[in-house]
């Protein structure tokens, strides 16, 4: 690589460079150069561009030291490589002014103790940076190919690394959010952490192709993108805060042949996901699967493997995105929801559909630790800090949790349960997700979906609701306070916002409705189950 770049040391080195000599900035001469030009104006700024060596007569470095030093400091802003000063009709030597500048930014000042042609000098400069030119793009269309069939190795974007690794001798790294992250040599690895910080803190779409410092080193930068995302970054570590533009042209090659991996590698998640989908639809409706399936999606089972079915229920809002965008964003959630899954110890087998994310988790426990919710709750908090109205494409959702299973063959009754818990959290707002703690409400979505719970609604409430759709008499809504503060007067009156006589006349009218044994022990509970129902029925 070093061989490949031309340095100021290289261009002394020349048979046109032996009556010069480096008064200052000598820690400089590592800086590449990129062209000569012979200057003799006082107005340069729009006449360079950088990484030249610049040649001259000194005929702006006769005038008062401000103006000298304005000269120099305005070569160094422009990234010059170089400044080469003939000693002769117009300067007899460089103040110190300028030499302690140059030191200090590091910026070689050359001199010509003896008349030279500039001429030959650029001409000579010219030919060897074209023969260098050509020779880099021969050497990058060598290593592309190089790349291209990396790429099509097993654990090919290790070997790209490698690749770079001994072409640049610095530590590289690939850095994703959603694929596993690679560094080389292994040492690399400690700058893993940080980087990803780096870029945590930084809008990534609009980092450029530029170099960074990260924890006070320089390291190059290179987006890696396909399917109009960023997949993610290679990350060069370099010697210094500068970097030639062959090592960037690179890199670039080496991020399409990497791009190519993880495109090819996403190719592969969709079909694996698409045939996941399919085998988990199939278990949770109750049709048949094939035993390798199982082995492949469902770990082994054991006396100690248990499952319970996680439901994501998302409103029936029409979604607007098309075909492809909606496999994208498929693929991304069950990848998602996987890692979050696996980061708790379960092993997820995953169904995505527009209204419903479906997850076996299956898991290993012992004793009491089978029936823990722990675990499931951080999962359900962990989702829930996702969703940052991208994750669900700004979609509201339910979650619901069936009880512990271990036979697949109650797949399809666990799934059940699940949905039962999402759906009656739809209707009102009922807390936990789990269905264990659905209590009475399990009896009565059996009785909803044998068609029996409205008879019962309407026997025990039907003529009250009756009675407050004539005359707007709330006494549903008092009887329902009434009940659930234990038939305290007070206390029903203060969360009803009524006086006492009010309430009074309110429970009279109750009685020659329901009959006055309403509170009666048999009575209450029957028409706290009903009042219950009707939330189901809602």
């Amino acid at each position: 690589m070093n061989e490949l770049s031309l340095t100021v040391k290289d261009v002394l080195a020349r048979e046109t460079f032996k009556h010069a000599r480096v008064i200052a900035g000598r820690t400089g001469l590592d800086r590449q150069v990129k062209w000569s030009h012979v200057l003799e104006v006082s107005e340069f700024s729009s006449l360079v561009n950088g990484g030249e060596i610049i040649l001259t007569t000194g005929i702006h470095l006769q005038l008062d030291s401000a103006t000298q030093l304005k000269y120099v400091n305005q070569l160094i802003e422009l990234n010059v490589a170089c400044l080469c000063v003939e000693i002769g009709s117009y300067v007899s030597e460089i103040q110190q002014e300028i030499i302690t500048l140059a030191d200090a930014k590091q910026f070689p000042i050359v001199v010509f103790e003896k008349a030279v042609k500039f001429v030959d000098i650029s001409q000579d400069l010219h030919t060897v940076i074209i023969n260098r030119h050509y020779e880099m793009l021969s050497t990058l269309d060598t290593l592309s190919r190089r790349f291209n069939q990396l790429s099509l190795m097993p654990n090919g974007i290790l070997k790209i690394l490698h690749e770079l690794h001994s072409l640049f001798n610095q530590h590289v790294l690939f850095i994703s959010d959603e694929a596993k992250s690679y560094y080389y040599p292994l040492e690399s690895t400690t700058w893993k952490h940080s980087i990803k910080e780096f870029l945590s803190e930084k809008p990534t779409q609009k980092l450029g192709q530029s170099i960074y410092i990260i924890d006070g080193q320089p390291f190059a930068l290179f987006s890696i993108n396909g399917l109009g995302q960023a997949l993610g970054y290679l990350c060069l570590h370099l010697p210094q805060e500068t970097a030639n533009e062959f090592a960037f042209l690179l890199l670039d090659r080496a991020s399409l042949a990497i791009a190519q991996i993880l495109l090819r590698n996403r190719t592969i998640q969709e079909r694996n996901q698409f045939n996941e989908d399919e085998f988990v639809r199939n278990l949770l409706h109750g049709r048949p699967v094939e035993q390798e399936d199982i082995q492949a999606y469902l770990p082994t089972k054991s006396s100690n493997t248990y499952y319970r079915i996680f439901v994501i229920q998302l409103d029936t809002n029409e979604s607007t995105l098309d075909e492809n965008n909606w496999e994208e964003i498929r693929l991304q959630q069950s990848m998602m929801i996987r890692s979050v899954f696996k980061r708790h110890s379960f092993f997820p087998a995953i169904s995505v559909t527009r209204n419903e994310i479906t997850i076996i988790a299956s898991f290993i426990a012992s004793g009491k630790h089978v029936k823990d919710m722990n675990h499931f709750t951080q999962v359900a908090e962990q989702l829930a800090g996702m969703d940052d109205h991208t994750f669900f494409n700004e979609r509201e959702y339910q979650l619901g949790i069936s009880s512990v299973h271990q036979n697949h063959s109650q797949i399809k009754e666990g799934y059940k349960e699940a949905k039962r818990v999402a759906e009656l959290k739809q209707k009102f707002a009922f807390e936990s997700n789990f269905y264990e703690d659905l209590g009475i409400y399990r009896l009565l979505l059996l009785l909803d979906e044998q068609g029996d719970l409205d008879l019962y609604v309407d026997d025990y409430l039907q003529d009250l609701m009756d009675y407050d759709k004539k005359t707007d008499g709330n006494l549903f809504e008092t009887l329902r306070i009434y009940l659930e503060c234990g038939g305290s007067k007070k206390e029903t009156a203060d969360r009803l916002f009524i006086v006492r006589q009010t309430l009074y006349h309110r429970l009279e009218k109750i009685e020659s409705i329901i009959g006055e044994n309403f509170m009666s022990p048999l009575n209450r509970i029957a028409l706290e189950v009903a009042i219950m129902a009707k939330k189901v029925l809602v």
